[in-house]
């Protein structure tokens, strides 16, 4: 079976929207078929997400999430600063967010919503958790919780956080620390 390209042309673009998190674009590009199509685009920096374990239990931290209208409870995260690499980013969140750093393991990269942003996000394993807290940022919220190790791996089978990254961050993880 010959391969088929699906590769779309960028044409033309605008930004509609700027703001400090996240930019939004619409373009109009050429589709394989040699029509013309409209996609708009959600760019964003990157983040990261930190799965935090110590004496088999994890650290998450619980905060309101305005875009849903609920609180949730889920791995430490944060967005890439400009031009910081994502391992400084993750060892200064998980700082910020829970007092704690730590020995990080890469662990895995993927885009979060591939559909309508470009957002990707570096997971990382935190162990050997030293107490050393870094200020919070002035509009964050957070309680952090400790849970053990299997009930957090309990809670990500059976959907009980509405947090995609805290899901696959834990299921991640469950190889490597057995």
């Amino acid at each position: 079976m010959e391969k088929q390209n699906l590769q779309e042309e960028r044409i033309d673009g605008d930004v509609l929207f700027e703001g400090r998190m996240l930019r939004i674009e619409r373009d109009t590009v050429r589709l394989p078929n040699g029509h013309e199509s409209s996609r708009e685009v959600v760019r964003h920096p990157g983040a990261v997400g930190i799965i935090a374990i110590q004496d088999q239990q994890v650290l998450l931290v619980r905060q309101y999430r305005y875009a849903i209208a609920q609180e949730t409870l889920e791995i430490p995260a944060g967005k890439l600063d400009p031009q910081e690499p994502p391992l400084d980013c993750a060892v200064r969140e998980l700082r910020e967010e829970t007092g704690y750093r730590g020995t990080m393991e890469h662990i895995g990269t993927f885009y979060t919503t591939p559909g309508f942003s470009d957002e990707v996000m570096h997971l990382y394993l935190a162990r050997d958790l030293v107490w050393d807290p870094l200020t919070p940022d002035e509009d964050e919220f957070i309680g952090v919780e400790k849970i053990s190790w299997d009930e957090a791996l309990r809670g990500a089978l059976k959907n009980k956080y509405n947090d995609a990254k805290t899901i696959l961050g834990i299921l991640l993880v469950q190889g490597r620390i057995r």
